[in-house]
């Protein structure tokens, strides 16, 4: 698996903590978190053969879980498609002789566009980063000629679709469709192009970039570490984020794709080794990305930290301005643009699976009329995509951006881990991976699973939300308004796990200790709660639990 996302999210991250500890923690986190979550997803999903939701026939009670991850991924592909999008639409511009960022002589172009080969450290003043000027011929493609922001007063005032973007869109739907409509069957084989081609682009990026001057200055900044921010907060919320966007647990990802497997397939080498090249191919990729802003700041002679850019303009601006200097630059833009897309669409199949996987599984009659049911999925995820492509549109992103899967996203995930550690049983879901391959996992694992890990996701969860500031897109600043419908959107996936458990409890006949039992125990065992047989749970510690 390679998440398109979250190496794009790691590598803005490093960027933002540069001369930061943030490579500390990312290590820390993805070993008492990232690995062990990431391998009981593909378990649960192996063993149960089952989606996001109806997996949870080994807790009842907790299926509001998988409703939850589900519709988050629902959200997250009404706007990743977008950026598939405009990756295509670059993609297509680059097939000229002289790309069309290069210049200030296009119809989009301001009369305040500066030409680069003009451009001096002189011309910033006042201390504005490079990163920030948005007079360039790269962010104003990009701004005006692609987003048409300049059209858009904020984000209520949207505009109408831009009809470029909307057939690029379309384009990336119907790629989805196909490679979606049968199932594994066909997402399978279209997985080895888009999962095997961008290592390959990125191993012929990374050896011309680090040929360029000024490539060491900007690798020598990516690994520079400063003890001291390890005392920031913010550097171990980024640092715990992107475990989860690097290795899509809490998506349904994971457990759709592992219920494909062969019931003795082993997930545990599947987990350390798909988890490990995942974080290794983010941290080789900064060197790629960062190569490049070395050779940047060497170009227009200013420092590393004002070339670097965040989120998308890192992709769309910085690295497509670099590329345009280049010799062969036509060359190189179809080159990356064609990583970007098959990046793109390799983890949105992903996403949009999960989606389909998780509801054909619980309600049989989508599962009966996939094709249809996928086609619905994709038409409906186009129709609401349509909103991220106006002129405003990018506000509409940065806003699903920010509140569709972040603490939402790590709500989700801390309940999972409770849910299988606690009330479904460490020693039980042990059992279930010894079914499957033969042996029991270590105490390492069960450790993180019922302790370390749950603790850790709680404190990400508080602190994001403490440290949450009012959203902000470069200098437009989010109305109070906008703040809360994202907070609104975050809470419609978070408020059905209490929600469904409500449910659960209220649908289940019997006293209240039957009904608490048929909702905790799980669905195979319901005949032993009707003979009055109730699970029982003892509270313990770690030492009590592990070594009595």
């Amino acid at each position: 698996l390679i998440n398109f996302q979250g190496h794009f999210f790691f590598l803005f991250k490093t960027k933002n903590q540069r001369e930061s500890a943030f490579l500390i923690p990312y290590i820390l986190f993805l070993i008492i978190a990232g690995m062990p979550l990431f391998y009981m997803e593909l378990a649960l999903g192996q063993y149960n053969r089952e989606g996001a939701a109806t997996v949870w026939k080994i807790c009842p009670v907790f299926k509001g879980v998988g409703y939850a991850v589900i519709l988050i991924a629902l959200y997250v592909g009404f706007y990743y498609n977008v950026i598939i999008a405009w990756s295509l639409y670059y993609l297509f511009s680059s097939f000229t002789f002289e790309l069309p960022w290069t210049n200030c002589h296009n119809s989009w172009n301001s009369p305040n566009c500066t030409d680069p080969k003009l451009f001096n450290a002189s011309v910033l003043g006042n201390g504005t980063k490079y990163s920030k000027y948005k007079l360039t011929p790269a962010a104003e493609f990009y701004e005006r000629g692609v987003l048409h922001l300049h059209e858009s007063r904020g984000i209520h005032d949207l505009g109408l679709p831009r009809w470029q973007l909307s057939l690029c869109l379309l384009v990336v739907v119907i790629i989805l469709f196909f490679s979606l409509w049968k199932g594994v069957k066909t997402s399978g084989k279209v997985v080895w192009i888009t999962a095997t081609l961008p290592y390959v682009v990125l191993f012929v990026l990374l050896i011309h970039g680090i040929t360029l001057p000024g490539a060491y200055n900007g690798i020598n900044a990516y690994l520079h570490i400063d003890f001291r921010r390890l005392k920031e907060a913010t550097v171990w919320i980024d640092a715990a984020t992107q475990i989860f966007y690097s290795l899509g647990a809490g998506f349904g990802v994971l457990i759709a794709f592992a219920s494909y497997n062969k019931f003795d397939n082993n997930c545990y080498r599947d987990a350390l080794l798909t988890s490990t090249i995942n974080c290794v191919t983010s941290f080789i990729s900064g060197f790629a990305i960062f190569s490049i802003l070395g050779y940047m700041a060497h170009e227009h002679k200013v420092k590393i930290e004002d070339v670097a850019t965040e989120g998308a303009g890192l992709v769309f601006i910085l690295y497509p301005e670099a590329i345009s200097t280049l010799s062969g630059s036509t060359f190189w833009a179809v080159v990356f643009f064609i990583m970007l897309l098959t990046l793109g669409i390799d983890s949105s199949m992903g996403g949009m699976e999960a989606v389909i996987t998780g509801l054909a599984d619980d309600f049989h009659l989508l599962k009966q009329h996939r094709k249809l049911f996928t086609f619905g999925v994709s038409f409906g995820t186009f129709l609401l995509a349509l909103f991220c492509i106006t002129n405003g549109g990018i506000y509409v992103l940065t806003l699903l951006d920010t509140f569709a899967a972040g603490t939402s996203i790590l709500f989700a995930v801390l309940m999972e881990a409770i849910g299988v550690s606690w009330f479904y049983g460490v020693d039980r879901f042990s059992e279930d991976i010894q079914q499957m391959m033969g042996f029991k996992p270590g105490l390492y694992w069960r450790l993180c699973w019922k302790f370390v890990s749950p603790a850790f996701l709680l404190f990400v969860v508080i602190v994001s939300i403490i440290n949450f500031k009012p959203l902000t897109y470069d200098d437009y600043t989010f109305p109070l308004w906008a703040n809360r419908i994202g907070w609104g959107i975050a809470l419609s996936s978070m408020v059905l796990v209490p929600a469904y458990i409500i449910y659960k409890f209220m649908n289940v006949r019997g006293t209240f200790k039957e009904r608490l039992a048929y909702c905790i125990t799980p669905e195979n065992e319901h005949q032993l709660v009707a003979q009055g047989n109730v699970r029982q749970f003892k509270v313990c510690t770690p030492f009590t639990c592990f070594f009595s």
